[in-house]
């Protein structure tokens, strides 16, 4: 059941909106752009910063900009796919440097995981000594990256008319 304080209104999405642009906008200019006090905006940061609806602020660094040009994403199945494997695996993953992100999914693969490397030899060291070297990866598909987009800021979701959640 949904905690009725989760509730998002008008003013909370746009602080949301904002704040997906620019994590370092002042609490004076976000209260004049979503048209609220600065007092009133500060209580609604910290509402949703308890709330678990704000996780945190980060620093977005480009891959390139700290050496690490290449970025691919490696498609692992992990065999047998069970907890006492699985668990260990996502340790082993998130450990390694060049790790962005770790994502366990659905289908013909259990796990895509994002990295940055240096050279294209990098690439190939970290799947064949990190990856391919383990026993429980069955698996591992690469695919190189050559672009990213980003999607615009992420809105609270509503079901579309005549649809039950």
């Amino acid at each position: 059941m949904r905690d009725e304080n989760m509730r998002l209104d008008s003013v909370d999405t746009a602080i949301l909106r904002h704040l997906q642009t620019d994590g370092r906008m002042a609490n004076k200019e976000l209260a004049a752009a979503v048209g609220i006090a600065p007092s009133t905006c500060v209580d609604r940061l910290t509402r949703l910063r308890r709330l678990g609806v704000i996780a945190g602020y980060t620093a977005q660094v480009p891959p390139e900009a700290v050496g690490r040009p290449i970025q691919a994403l490696l498609a692992a199945r992990v065999q047998p796919h069970a907890r006492p494997l699985v668990d260990p695996f996502v340790t082993h993953v998130l450990a390694l440097p060049e790790t962005l992100s770790v994502h366990h999914v659905a289908g013909a693969d259990d796990f895509v995981v994002h990295v940055a490397c240096g050279s294209t030899q990098d690439l190939q060291r970290l799947v064949l000594d990190e990856f391919t070297s383990r026993p429980e990866v069955a698996r591992l598909q690469t695919h190189l990256i050559f672009a990213t987009w980003h999607g615009g800021p992420l809105a609270p979701y509503s079901a579309p008319e005549g649809r039950r959640t």
